[in-house]
């Protein structure tokens, strides 16, 4: 394999993407702003609602541009616009859907009115109606044993369990929206392949670098801010010694495996 590249790009993230050749990305990893009001340092995630819709059909038909044929795009977006996300992708850009996954986390924000949040959304969708999909790479281990089971592991299925990478925690970053490592990992392992590129427009703490770096693929990071981008430099050049979190099933071992039983003796004649 070639030697692999990891760029990190301090600029608006359109403008950046405009400067990529087309076709020349395999999977493209968005996290963009969810129009809420976080606070990202430079900039503030607020803007009118069409002008937030035309910023998000924008960027989008940018990725579209940039996958190569069967490319997929991963992009998560909280609950106020997720509907419309799905809606712009399947049916503004015909991209085809593969699926629509929770992140179950295990905390988060206590509310006294109403339920209080605990997941957010990823669509992921192809350019084209055969991505990569390498399911052996993400098996868990199975629950319980049956002769119908792959024991080499089952499909993680479409809710996912991370746990945030909680302010306490020394893997922490001083960013509003780190995401846990294993959840990117999980989404490079199953839909790209080693030497593979792999574009994140909105970087941010650089998860997505440190992880296609740790899985031997190329990638390219963009962000508006420069403090997060020297911020995934250095995870970058960091040490690996493991992700910041795991899938908790990841530990479990199969029940109810079965024994072989005894000889019978031979009785004598």
């Amino acid at each position: 394999m070639a030697d692999l590249t990891h760029r990190l790009v301090c600029g608006d993230a359109l403008s950046l993407m405009r400067a990529l050749p087309t076709e020349s990305v395999d999977l493209i990893i968005a996290d963009p702003p969810y129009n809420l009001g976080k606070n990202y340092g430079n900039n503030v995630d607020l803007k009118e609602k069409r002008e937030y819709q035309t910023f998000t059909r924008t960027w989008l038909e940018e990725a579209v541009r940039l996958l190569k044929p069967n490319g997929s795009i991963f992009c998560f977006m909280g609950v106020k616009f997720i509907s419309r996300l799905y809606i712009t992708l399947e049916e503004d850009l015909e991209l085809s859907p593969q699926g629509w996954i929770t992140w179950h986390y295990t905390q988060g924000m206590g509310r006294k009115r109403g339920f209080s949040p605990r997941h957010e959304d990823i669509l992921w969708f192809s350019k084209g109606n055969e991505p990569v999909f390498n399911l052996d790479d993400v098996r868990i281990p199975q629950k319980y044993y049956r002769k119908r089971n792959n024991m080499a592991g089952a499909n993680p299925g479409d809710v996912w369990q991370f746990s945030h990478v909680h302010y306490c925690a020394a893997e922490r970053e001083d960013h509003p929206t780190q995401k846990p490592e294993a959840l990117i990992e999980r989404i490079i392992a199953a839909a790209s392949n080693p030497g593979d590129l792999i574009l994140d427009p909105f970087v941010g703490s650089g998860t997505t670098s440190r992880v296609a770096k740790v899985l031997g693929r190329n990638s390219i990071g963009f962000d508006i801010n420069p403090d997060y981008i020297a911020m995934s430099e250095r995870r970058l050049a960091a040490p690996f010694e493991g992700f910041d979190s795991i899938d908790p099933r990841k530990d479990r071992s199969p029940k109810d495996i079965p024994t072989k039983k005894a000889a019978k003796p031979i009785a004598a004649s």
